[in-house]
């Protein structure tokens, strides 16, 4: 490694700590917030909190599950960042976490882990095929005010 490498990565170190550190804090912030919140307020139904799949999300994640030869879960998560505030991030997972909630529509299963489920409680997961990209995406997120036009981040009520 060259003498500047090393001099640019120790000028970043301390941003990308300082960036880490702040996300730690709005993710736990936000989520302990909104569960205060909903504690306060009478208990919706837990069909209206759970994270709903569309028939394309369902009909997409089967035809990745035949490519691959495996039952993959598809893995939901928020992490902060994005140009709204936060950000969802997608993953094909082969394991559940202890925190997970798993949510499962016609043998296809969603995973989300516990801090990420405050911020999406009732939302509808869809797969979405565009000129420019294919990919799931929330297409409706009761905890969201609002977001960007890509679907892929949101500020939270």
């Amino acid at each position: 490694m060259t003498t500047s490498s090393r001099s640019l990565i120790r000028q970043l170190a301390p941003y990308f700590s300082a960036r880490l550190r702040q996300n730690s804090r709005l993710l736990s912030s936000s989520s302990a917030l909104r569960e205060s919140q909903l504690s306060s307020l009478e208990s919706p139904s837990p069909a209206t909190d759970a994270v709903h799949l569309t028939e394309n999300c369902v009909r997409r994640m089967k035809e990745l599950q035949a490519e691959e030869g495996t039952e993959k879960l598809l893995r939901l998560s928020i992490e902060a960042g994005g140009c709204s505030g936060f950000q969802y991030n997608f993953l094909l997972d082969d394991k559940t976490n202890d925190d997970d909630r798993i949510f499962e529509q016609d043998g296809v299963r969603l995973v989300v882990d516990n801090i990420s489920y405050g911020f999406v409680k009732g939302a509808t997961v869809d797969y979405v095929e565009e000129l420019i990209r294919s990919a799931f995406q929330v297409s409706t997120n009761p905890s969201a005010v609002g977001g960007c036009s890509c679907k892929s981040s949101f500020m939270v009520k």
